[in-house]
């Protein structure tokens, strides 16, 4: 049976079935929304540049007249 471990509060889970944990890898709605906001009020960051290719942001149309 995997266990996996709630990042937000820790909690330790065991299911069968992916089906059985319908918010993994968190245990339950709460801690899915609290790691959310986490993420909306910039406590969790990526601090590093991404690197690789990217399209190039297409211009507005204003710009092309």
């Amino acid at each position: 049976m995997p266990v996996f471990e709630c990042p937000t509060c820790g909690k330790e889970l065991r299911v069968e079935r992916r089906e059985d944990a319908p918010y993994r890898p968190f245990c339950c709605r709460r801690c899915k929304l609290v790691d959310l906001g986490r993420w909306l009020d910039g406590t969790y960051c990526i601090s590093e540049p991404l690197t690789g290719s990217f399209p190039e942001t297409p211009k507005a149309a204003e710009d092309e007249d």
